[in-house]
């Protein structure tokens, strides 16, 4: 109680030199408790903000883990004491403020009145733009227009753990665009709310190089907030309004979207349906060729010769070493008991879709299989969905709802190969994202534009 008081220090004058202060102060951050020294040590880290708009970085030690981790909520209010101040570490500490706090078993936080003084949440705006020059990897505050999304799918992480991820893209009144994954609680966010080109502010989305261009990854320890109150967020809104939604747009991101579809947009040939079965049965060699192409769903093959055609299957989920000594999953199907051929033994295992569907645009249309992180975004539903739907009517009911719902830009790949003993071309679907109709427009615009030249 003596703690509580106390006044109340400002958290922008805090430094090494000050003595007996107490902060009040919002948890804006919470990142989850990890270990170190081989599990002998822990540590979790919070972002706090005072009534005053001062931020700072505070970090947890083994028993103050213990004995604060659970009461500390994000968007409460807590005062805080009896902690070290020192210069803060940039390579973790993304907070503007110099300093940092560390906590040991002798801190004191106690729960403090609840008020609008403090905001829930306190950003620091960088434009798009500038993650071209910035030195990487880097953590930011951006807001943008959402101008595509895709839909969410599941991962697992090394250590086995289920993961969610969507990917978006924004774009910023620099005319720059950037693709961003959310994971977990933000990637299952409702598509409603993707919709519409709403302008959202994200906090602390870590900035990497990716396929030879730059991404972006928020965690559930950042935040999401659709229609932010701020001058910047007024600013994005005002230039998309008054021709930002058709303006040409720099794209920083190669991937348009994740695993091989994003390593094969940067040398991708752009056609129809039409021209990729054209182009497609021209080739001569073993080499692929990787196109992309606008179209709708038509259908998806649920059955085969009288025969349900499944639309997943069990997959191995091991890890085993790739290249450059990257670790890379397994993948290979096993079989009812869960044996991988592969691995030569029982594994562990996730459910992936692999479909065969109908896509069709105003020229052709064409039956192409489907690999799992594109089926997912064309069906809109994640492997084990699919499997929990387990009658022909569920599973036909349910893909009837993205039959010409939406145009979608796929990435197709085609190579020939050997089918009983007979030459022929392959042609799959390994990447999938809905279309930007504004970029879709630009696109078409200026095909007309070239024709009108000629």
């Amino acid at each position: 109680m003596a703690a509580a008081l106390q006044q109340i220090f400002p958290i922008r004058e805090l430094s090494a030199y000050q003595r007996n202060w107490t902060i009040r102060a919002r948890v804006t951050l919470k990142s989850p408790i990890r270990t170190f020294k081989q599990g002998e040590g822990k540590v979790f880290h919070v972002e706090l903000l005072d009534a005053e708009g001062g931020e700072i970085r505070a970090s947890f030690f083994n028993q103050a883990v213990d004995l604060h981790h659970d009461k500390l909520e994000t968007g409460k209010i807590f005062s805080f004491s009896r902690g070290t101040v020192k210069v803060a570490n940039r390579q973790y500490n993304n907070c503007n403020h110099r300093y940092e706090i560390t906590f040991d078993k002798d801190a004191q936080v106690l729960p403090a009145a609840e008020g609008s003084d403090i905001e829930s949440v306190k950003f620091t705006f960088v434009d798009i733009k500038s993650m071209q020059t910035r030195q990487v990897p880097c953590r930011v505050d951006i807001c943008g227009v959402v101008t595509a999304f895709r839909a969410p799918v599941q991962l697992q992480s090394k250590d086995g753990k289920e993961l969610l991820k969507r990917e978006i893209t924004l774009v910023d009144d620099t005319a720059t665009a950037m693709d961003v994954a959310l994971w977990q609680k933000f990637a299952s966010t409702e598509d409603s709310k993707f919709e519409g080109n709403p302008v959202v502010a994200l906090k602390g989305v870590l900035v990497r190089e990716w396929n030879g261009g730059r991404g972006g990854s928020l965690s559930d320890t950042g935040a999401l907030v659709f229609g932010p109150n701020s001058p910047e967020a007024s600013r994005v809104q005002q230039w998309w309004a008054q021709g930002g939604s058709v303006q040409n747009v720099t794209q920083i991101s190669v991937s348009g979207g994740s695993g091989v579809a994003g390593a094969l947009m940067a040398q991708a040939k752009s056609v129809n349906l039409g021209e990729m079965r054209n182009v497609a049965a021209a080739i001569s060699d073993s080499r692929a060729e990787v196109y992309t192409c606008t179209s709708r769903l038509e259908a998806v093959q649920i059955r085969k010769k009288d025969q349900v055609q499944p639309l997943w299957y069990n997959a191995c989920a091991e890890q085993r070493d790739g290249t450059n000594g990257r670790p890379l999953t397994c993948n290979k199907r096993v079989d009812e008991s869960g044996f991988c051929p592969a691995c030569g033994r029982q594994t562990k295992t996730q459910t992936k879709l692999l479909a065969r569907c109908r896509f069709v645009d105003y020229q052709d249309s064409a039956w192409l299989t489907t690999f799992h992180e594109a089926a997912a975004v064309v069906l809109g539903v994640t492997g084990d969905e699919v499997k929990a739907l387990d009658t022909e009517e569920g599973v036909e009911g349910q893909l009837r709802k993205r039959y010409f719902r939406q145009p979608l830009q796929l990435t197709v790949k085609a190579r020939q190969g050997e089918y009983q003993g007979e030459l022929r071309t392959e042609i799959t679907c390994v990447g999938a994202k809905p279309v930007s109709h504004a970029e879709h427009g630009r696109k078409l615009l200026s095909e007309v534009l070239e024709m009108l030249a000629v």
